[in-house]
Order: structure tokens, then sequence, then C-alpha cells
């Protein structure tokens, strides 16, 4: 069979130039062109070349060219043949000398200048450079110049097996929540192999787990790893380590793997409601214990974390509900018990509560695994204490007449020893709200006794602080507030307002106003005052002169009466004019002038009556109704 090729070879020689490649037995096929000579093996084996490529090769170039292909990582002890040059010009006599130049040239590739024979000089690997450029050239071995027009061709190195899969990014970490469904997607993890992926099956990768399973699986070419088991509980375990491989030639006996871990933690989901660590919880707290105290704690574990552990804490039951409250640590996640109001030995000496604890945040999803809180029972023991006595009143008011006798009993406070030992009291007065020690007070039975005489006009209350000590211990004592209020006796005398003077005219009509007068009085009747107005006792015969009482204010007026055979008496040394000073009245305008007649008075004989002319000295008593 070599023989023939060569013989048709030879029948359709024309000048052109031979590539010849060689190449590895390990190799099934190699790419081929149309337009180009191949050997396979050995240098005898050509593939015949078609009459229209010879024509097309004659009129264009006299190269045949194609790719030349080398297997990379081969290495032997001799350079590997690569391919061979050979020019139509060439009749053999050795005057056509081959250059060869561009990418590796001399370094890499070498050619026999002679034979036109490359061979590679250098073990080739195609994932740090997968082909070269290299530019061949036939000259003259004489002149050195050129016979052909350089041109090109490229070197390919083939591919091998020779890298194993890598995972650039692991190892991983992943989380799933706990209780998932079976298949839930966690993670996806990527290898990546520097094998040729177009050629062959060096870079085809198929994923495994090694280690992880039964709960893990993974998607042998997508890397997607999903459970394989539902319902895991981060409770029975919360980290898994799963080892993950990728294998090349697709999986199959041979191929070159590698591995990574992912470690893949379940997270929490609150699917454990809250547990009281006891049933029954035993406290004990003083009675005098301070209002807000913590008494106790109480806690209900959880076995989950994170905000799914939260509990909220609430007395729902027991007799203490109104004095005890619980609030919730959110730090510690236990319920804190307080005091919100007093507590009495001698009343009641414990109490009973029920306390809840429950879930904050609830996961619907587990509302069937039964409710999501817990209860249990506290018992508070109240312990005796000493306390200060105990008044039968927080305040006092106590009233006395202004009027009281020294030493008279004017009021009692009380007071009481709580605790069972009931210790006698004894009272005194705080001598700070009672500087000028107006009171005394019984140290045994706590009345209070008037010590000095009192005047409501002076005070009308007074304020003491009563003392009560436990004779048994001096240490314990209380204080309360005593109002005294002065009560009002009719103890002075009423009094005119201002001193009053009045003037009149000697023909004053009747009925006229002369003046108005008031008084006042100290005390303070409860019902106001009332005063009775009159005359002095030498005018109250008087027929000139009444008076008139209006709310209280006294009026006199001017009653003119006529008398015969009596005339009017008038000093010839004396102005009538004199006696028209001054009223204390307010003006009455035209009436006022027209009261007056001044020639009237200047002709005496003109009148038949009597008018006495007084100053002063009218009113004479005013007193008041005993209220």
């Amino acid at each position: 069979m070599p023989e023939r090729l060569a013989e048709m070879l030879l029948d359709l020689w024309t000048p052109f130039i031979i590539l010849w490649i060689t190449l590895p037995p390990c190799i099934d096929t190699a790419p081929m062109n149309q337009s180009q000579v191949l050997m396979s093996g050995s240098p005898l084996e050509l593939n015949r070349l078609s009459e229209e490529q010879r024509i097309l090769n004659r009129s264009k170039r006299g190269w045949v060219w194609n790719q030349m292909f080398v297997l990379e990582e081969f290495s032997g002890p001799e350079p590997i043949l690569v391919g061979r040059l050979h020019t139509d010009l060439d009749p053999g006599s050795k005057k056509i000398k081959y250059i060869l130049s561009g990418d590796g040239a001399g370094t890499i590739f070498q050619i026999n200048d002679v034979t036109g024979d490359i061979h590679a000089i250098k073990r080739l690997d195609r994932e740090e450079k997968a082909e070269y450029t290299l530019t061949a050239q036939a000259v003259d071995w004489e002149t050195n110049k050129p016979l052909e027009p350089p041109s090109e061709f490229i070197i390919k190195v083939q591919d091998i097996n020779d890298n194993a899969p890598e995972f650039l990014n692991g190892p991983y970490h992943a989380t799933v929540p706990e209780m998932s469904i079976l298949g839930t997607s966690v993670t996806n993890v990527t290898a990546t192999d520097a094998d040729d992926p177009v050629y062959g099956n060096s870079a085809k990768l198929v994923y495994s787990i090694l280690e992880g399973q039964p709960y893990f699986s993974i998607e042998p070419e997508t890397a997607i790893i999903k459970t394989a088991l539902p319902n895991m509980d981060r409770e029975a375990k919360e980290e898994y380590l799963v080892v993950i491989q990728a294998k090349d030639m697709g999986g199959h006996s041979g191929g070159l793997s590698g591995t990574t871990t992912l470690t893949v933690t379940l997270t929490d989901v609150n699917d454990n409601p809250p547990k009281f660590a006891q049933s029954l919880y035993h406290f004990s707290v003083p009675e005098d214990v301070v209002l807000g105290t913590a008494i106790g704690r109480v806690k209900a574990n959880d076995q989950d974390i994170g905000e799914n552990a939260q509990s909220s804490y609430d007395i729902i039951d027991g007799d203490g509900t109104a004095l005890f409250e619980i609030t919730s640590d959110a730090q510690a996640q236990d319920g804190i018990i307080r005091l919100r109001k007093p507590l009495d030995f001698e009343t009641k000496k414990s109490y009973t509560l029920k306390v809840e604890a429950a879930n904050v945040h609830i996961d619907p999803r587990f509302s069937g695994r039964g409710p999501f809180k817990d209860t249990a029972t506290v018992k508070i023991v109240v312990e005796d204490a000493d306390e200060p006595p105990v008044f039968s009143s927080p305040t006092y008011l106590l009233e006395v007449h202004e009027n009281a006798a020294l030493n008279s009993v004017i009021g009692q406070v009380t007071a009481r020893d709580p605790d069972i030992t009931s210790s006698p009291i004894r009272f005194s007065i705080d001598r700070h709200t009672d500087l000028e020690r107006q009171f005394n007070i019984n140290a045994d039975d706590g009345k209070i006794t008037l010590a000095t005489p009192l005047d409501r006009e002076l005070s009308v209350w007074h304020n003491i602080t009563i003392i009560a000590t436990e004779i048994r211990n001096h240490s314990q004592i209380s204080r309360v507030p005593v109002a005294i209020k002065v009560l009002d006796v009719n103890d002075n005398a009423p009094e005119f307002a201002s001193e009053y003077e009045a003037f009149l005219c000697e023909n004053g009509k009747p009925g006229q106003v002369i003046q108005t007068v008031s008084a006042m009085d100290k005390d303070d009747p409860k019902n106001g005052h009332y005063f009775l107005y009159s005359l002095l006792p030498e005018m109250v015969n008087n027929p000139n002169f009444t008076i008139k009482k209006n709310e209280v204010i006294v009026v006199l007026f001017v009653t003119l009466r006529r008398h015969k055979n009596e005339p009017l008496i008038i000093k010839d040394d004396e102005d009538v004019r004199e006696n028209i000073i001054r009223y204390d009245d307010e003006g009455g305008g035209e009436e006022d002038t027209e009261a007056f007649d001044i020639a009237t008075l200047q002709n005496p004989d003109g009148i038949n009556g009597f008018l006495p002319h007084y100053r002063r000295g009218l009113l004479g008593s005013l007193s008041q109704d005993a209220v």
C-alpha cells in the first residue's frame, strides 16, 4: 500500500512543497485539510491530492500548507519530529535551503535547512501556549535569495489529559434551614480543568459526593448540592462536612480527579417550645421590701437559638396577681418577678402564682407541634419585719375655739405597732413645727392639749407634726401631720370704719341724707356680721334726725317738723352762711342748690318752723346683735 501511494504521487508530480506531519500514534484522528498532504506514521504513506487541488496549487503558489500538530508533554531522548517542509522547486540537488522564523523558532522548534524537517526540541505544555505561528521560506543555498515569498503556518499543541480538576474557591461553606424538605437546594460548587474543553473528554467533569451521604446529594453535571433527607434537626446535629469530587474524562476510569470540602450548617427555625427548668419555684421576701425590688427569677429553656428562643413571661393566675408582676430579661432569657404593691406579713403570709412562658416569634409551619409555651407554679413566702408604727389616719384635722381654756384637750391621735410583738407607742410633738410651744401631747395616749392662749385674729391655722416611736425599738418611728383650726368667738366689739364729721344747712329738706356710716368687726361669725345702729341717748328724742339701716350701712336723715309759737333762734353775730360750710355726701346737682334759700335764711320772720343747727355728735351708739 505505501508503495502504491508513492507511485500515484510520482505520477501526479508537479512542482509543489510538501508539508510532512508526523502524528503520535496515541492520537485517534487529526484534523485534516483537503488542501494539504498528510503522512500518518511514515513518510511513505501519502494521501493522493485531487486534480483540482493540484491545479489550484500550481496556479497560486508552490506551497501547500496546513496546520502542524505536536503532542504536549512529549519527552524522549531525541527531539520529536513535528513535520517536513518541501518545495516543488527543489530538484534534489541540495541547492535550496529552508529557513524557519516566528514563535519559538530556534528555541522550541528547529528546522533542518536541507531536508526541511521540523523538530520540537523542548517539551510543550498546551496550557501554557496552545499554538505557535511560524514563517517558512525557501532560499537559494548559495545566494540566500528567496525562491518564494515567505508564508505563515501554525503548529498546534495537541492536548493530553495532564491536568486534574481544581476547586479554586474551596473549601466551601453553606447554610440551609433545619427541617427543610427533601431536595432543598443548599449551594453549588465549581471545578475547573486546564485541559482542552473542545478536544476529547479531558475537561469534561462529573461531580460526586465522597463523604456526606445520606444527608446530601449532588447533581453530577451542575454540581448543585441538595438535601437528601427531610427534616434534619439542628438540635440533633448542627454541622455536616461534605467531601465533593470532580473527575474528568466524563467520570470514566483513568480520568483525573480533584476534591474539595463543603461545610453545611443547619440554621435554626422555631420548632421547639420553651420549657421551664422546674415546675415549682420557691421564693421568700421580707414584708418591708421596696416596691419594684426583684424577688426571684424563673427561666424557661428553649433548644432553639436567637430570636426563636425568645420568650415573654406573664402571671396568668394566682392570689398575688395584684401584688406581683413579671418582666422578661431579653439578655438572660428569663422572667423577673418584682413587687408592685406593699406586703403585710400580718395580713397575708404567702402567695401562689402561676406563670407562663411563651415564644415571641411563632413559625406557622410548625404550629402543629403543639403550643409553644409552658407554665410553672411560684410559691412566695412573706417574712415578718420590724415595721414602724402606723397611725390610724394619714392626716388629722382638729378644731378649737379661740377662747378654749389652757390644758384643755383639743384632739387625739392614735397609732399601733403592726408587728405581732406589738410594741407600745410613745407620742411626741416635733418642736420644729411648734416653735412657740402652743400645744402639748400626752406621750401615752396621744391626746393633744392647749399650752398657750389662742387668738384667731392673729392666726387661724396651726400645723404641727406628731411623732410615734416604738418603745422597744426607738429606730422605728412614724410621723403624721396635724392641722389645727382656731374657731372664732365674738370677743371683739364693732368699730366704725373711720371718724365722721357731718354738716347740715339750716333749711335742709326732710329726707335729705346727711351722712352715711359703716362699721367693722374683727370677729368672723359664720353667717356674717349684723350690726344695730342708734343715736346717742340724748339725741333719741330729737325729732329732726332719724337713722335708716341699709345693708349694714346706716344713713342719717333730716326730719323737718313744723312747730308753732317757737321762734327761730339766730344769734346776731353769727352769719347764717357759716352753717353751710360742707357736708360729707356726694353732690346732688341742682337739688343741693335748691335745698338752701339764702333769702329765707336772712329773713327769719318768713319761717314758721323750728330747725335747730347740729354739727357734731349726732350718732351716739353702735351695737352688734349676738350671733
